[in-house]
Formats: structure tokens, C-alpha cells, sequence
């Protein structure tokens, strides 16, 4: 058995097995092998991938490599290597966030499928890691005034105990990821290649840091699989959907950074971006989402974490003040969110859109009536909207 954080495999070996198979067969996104492992499994699903014995859209996508008998030396290849492959089967798959991409999926958005599992590397717990992080993206070729400033952003997020989520690329990526450190956080890198591949080969030391700091590198990608351009574009979908909100420090008019950006928007994340000099073609990208609205602007950590909107358990910072959420657990605040000021909401609407089970929001709702939260009137529950302490 591959090595795996305590406590959280729960897949059978079969499953295991099956979903290694599953992942080297297909290049990612694979909407339509992923929907028929939903239906059949992926114990069956894989047999009849085999065997052939599948729908045409599904052998289209396995065609290729249908035959591969390396699933198992994939497993023992990240065993050696130290890394997992954690599954849907597992407690520690990050089900909630990549939710947003199988709703995109539904809506007709195209090459944004969930994945079948992910390999990864590092102690950090995905699922924990992914429940409220921000990535934080940008351009390869970084101005020191992108680069500081992702220092900034990276260090300050970790230091209110936020995981910071980016790509380990060159520039804005990496200071993202080297301010996170700095900040005693945790940070994740998801990559366009295996996870036992450094890429780019000078950031073989920052990756260990990361995996060595109580992070993680994570990828979709079997052992040994070589970088691809189009590797780092699919790989975008997951940086945006394992996180609640993307920030932009620095884009050129056209950049991987800006697509992980239009990739968040489409998932119904949260997009922000740092506004920069009229005269930087690297921040042309961030002043057309701004200017597009596809993205609200932001100049400090705390207008990232007031936009995002969930943070509230996150741990103020030095000159900042407590919000009155800061004491709600994890489940209340997201149906405190769900609630509006307005208009009233009946609790099948609010576990909707809290994704929170119905029973579990009526037994809250009273709660937070109680802490002067939610107020019942005759059309169904509103917020009570209250200022921070000071």
C-alpha cells in the first residue's frame, strides 16, 4: 500500500488500482470516462475500458491507451518517490471544492471535468488544505513590483493560517509559494507534470521545501509523465477550483495566469486582481478583468479576505479586527452566508445554496437567531448584517 496521510484512505486496494489505471489512460479532462466511472465505479469502469466494452465517447478518450498495464508500477513508482494517489473513495478528497467543477460541467462549460484522482505529495491534508485556500497567480516573466507584492500577499494569507494554492512556475508563482513558507503557512502546488518530475528543474529545492514544510504538490498526472504546455492549462481548472478565490497579481493580455482567472469565473469563484502601472504590459491582463468586470480589485489581504466573503474563522492579523462570524463553525458560517439581508430564504433554499444538508440547517438556523445572526419573519429567514469589534 502507497503511503498515505493517517487516517484518511478509505478506497479498497481494487479501487485504488482501478483509479491508477483510470488516470494514465486518459489525458485529462475526460468528462466522459469520468461520467461512466460514475456510473459503474471505477473497479468495473476500468475492466470495461480494457475490455472496450464501454461507450463510444469513452473510447474515444481511452483509445490511445486502453491497453497500459503500468498501474501498478505507477503505484510503487510514488511509493518510492513518497507520494500518494488519493481518490473519491478517500476522506481525504477535496470533494467539496471540486464540486464547482462537476456543476460547470452540467452548465455545458467544456474542459473543466473533475478529476478521477489526484496524486500527491506532501503531509498536508488535501481536503483540509482545499476547505478555504486562495491561489495566487500571475505572469512568468514577474516585475520585482508583482513579485514583492506576491511575496506580500502569500505571507500575510499564512500568517491568518489561509493555504495559499499556485502552479510552482517561474515569477509570480513561486513567490507565491516562497511567501507562504515565509509565513509559516501551508501552501500547495499543483503542477503540469508527475509529482516526481521538478519542473522547472530550479525549482526542485522550492518544491521540497514545500513537501518538507507541511504542504503538498499535487497533480492528476501518473509518475513520470514529462511537462506539456497544454498539461499547464488543463492543470488551471484545479488551481481555480480547489480554491475560493483567485487573485491576479500580474497578466499580460494573453497568459495562463488570466485563464486560470476566466476558468475561476466560470466555476462561480471569486476572481480578484491587483491593479498595476498604465505602462506594465504585465498587468494589462489584470486591468481588462477589472475593467471586464470579471474581477474585483484588490490592494490589501484584507480586501482579498472581505471579497471572498468565508474567511471569517481566519485569525486577525496585527491591526485588524475581529468579525462577529470569527466564532462560527464551519457549517453555520456557510449557511450565515447563504443567508441575505433583504429577503427571506426557507432552509431548502439555504442548504442549497450553503451546501449544507437540509436537517443540519434547520437545527442551525435557531442558533444563529439566538447570537443575533438570522431573524425568522413571515417569508422565511433573513441576515442580521453586524459591524466588526473594535
Amino acid at each position: 500500500m502507497i503511503a498515505a496521510v493517517p487516517d484518511q484512505t478509505a478506497a479498497t486496494d481494487a479501487e485504488r488500482l482501478a483509479r491508477a489505471y483510470l488516470l494514465h489512460v486518459a489525458e485529462p479532462p475526460s468528462p466522459a470516462l469520468l461520467a461512466f466511472v460514475g456510473e459503474r465505479g471505477p473497479v468495473e469502469a476500468a475492466q470495461r475500458v480494457r475490455a472496450a466494452d464501454c461507450p463510444g465517447p469513452v473510447l474515444r478518450e481511452t483509445a490511445a491507451r486502453r491497453e497500459s498495464t503500468v498501474a501498478e508500477r505507477d503505484l510503487e513508482r510514488a511509493e518510492k518517490s513518497g507520494a500518494r494517489l488519493v481518490t473519491p473513495e478517500d476522506h481525504e478528497w477535496p470533494a467539496w471544492p471540486l464540486l464547482s467543477l462537476a456543476v460547470a460541467t452540467g452548465r455545458g462549460v467544456q474542459n473543466v471535468a473533475a478529476p478521477l484522482g489526484l496524486w500527491v505529495r506532501g503531509s498536508a491534508n488535501l481536503a483540509e488544505a482545499a476547505d478555504r485556500a486562495v491561489a495566487i497567480v500571475g505572469a512568468r516573466m514577474a516585475t520585482d513590483y508583482g513579485v514583492h507584492n506576491a511575496l506580500e500577499f502569500a505571507h500575510a494569507l499564512a500568517a491568518r493560517h489561509i493555504p495559499v494554492f499556485s502552479g510552482a512556475a517561474m515569477g509570480i508563482d513561486a513567490a507565491a509559494h516562497r511567501g507562504a513558507l515565509s509565513g509559516d503557512g501551508v501552501t500547495v502546488a499543483l503542477l503540469g507534470c508527475a509529482v516526481d518530475v521538478a519542473y522547472p528543474a530550479g525549482h526542485a529545492d522550492l518544491l521540497k521545501r514545500i513537501i518538507d514544510n507541511g504542504g503538498a504538490v499535487a497533480s492528476e498526472y501518473a509518475p513520470g509523465t514529462p511537462p506539456a504546455r497544454h498539461r499547464f492549462l488543463v492543470r488551471n481548472r484545479l488551481i481555480a477550483g480547489l480554491t475560493d478565490g483567485t487573485v491576479v497579481v500580474e497578466a499580460g493580455a494573453r497568459s495562463g495566469a488570466r485563464n486560470t482567472a476566466t476558468t475561476a469565473g466560470a466555476l462561480g469563484k471569486v476572481v480578484m486582481a491587483l491593479p498595476g502601472s498604465l505602462h506594465s504590459g504585465n498587468s494589462a491582463g489584470c486591468h481588462a478583468l477589472i475593467r471586464d468586470c470579471k474581477a474585483t480589485l484588490v490592494t490589501t489581504v484584507d480586501e482579498v479576505l472581505e471579497t471572498v466573503g468565508r474567511f471569517g474563522t481566519a485569525e486577525p492579523g496585527p491591526g485588524t479586527h475581529a468579525r462577529p462570524t470569527d466564532k462560527l463553525g464551519q457549517e453555520a458560517l456557510r449557511v450565515y452566508e447563504a443567508l441575505v439581508s433583504r429577503a427571506g430564504r426557507g432552509p431548502e433554499e439555504i442548504a442549497e445554496n450553503a451546501g449544507v444538508p437540509v436537517a443540519r440547517v434547520r437545527a442551525l438556523l435557531p442558533e444563529l437567531e439566538i447570537d443575533g445572526f438570522a431573524v425568522r419573519g413571515d417569508t422565511g429567514w433573513r441576515r442580521i448584517v453586524r459591524t466588526a469589534a473594535r
